[in-house]
This record gives C-alpha cells, sequence and structure tokens, in this order.
C-alpha cells in the first residue's frame, strides 16, 4: 500500500492495464493500416503491428485469467 494515498496498485492491477493499452495500440494500429491508401509500406508496417500488438494483448488476457477473483 502506499502510504501517501492509501492505494495499493497489484500486480492484476498492472497487467489488466497493459491489456487494456495493447488493445487499443491492436485498434489504433489497425485503423491506421486501414485508413492509409498512399504508402503501401507504412499500411503494411502498421498491420504488422497490430498483429504483433494483438499477441501481447492475448498473453496478457492469459495471465489476467490466472490471477483469482
Amino acid at each position: 500500500m502506499d502510504d501517501k494515498t492509501g492505494v495499493s496498485i497489484t500486480n492484476r492491477d498492472r497487467a489488466l492495464r497493459a491489456w487494456q493499452n495493447s488493445t487499443e495500440l491492436v485498434r489504433d494500429y489497425q485503423t491506421y493500416a486501414q485508413e492509409i491508401k498512399d504508402d503501401q509500406a507504412l499500411s503494411t508496417l502498421f498491420a504488422e503491428y497490430a498483429e504483433d500488438e494483438a499477441v501481447h494483448a492475448a498473453e496478457l488476457l492469459k495471465t489476467l485469467h490466472g490471477f483469482a477473483q
């Protein structure tokens, strides 16, 4: 527990926030890839980033399911 605020951030809290961030990045990268029409290389790069980040999000979700409720 943080002595200053009385709030305790758990490992599950951190994993949850990281998962939320990852899912948001997946959506952003997918959107960028779809919106870019004039630069195929950049569009492909964002599509690859979306796939990579989706792997991270899936791993984090698996970790979250391992935490006791």
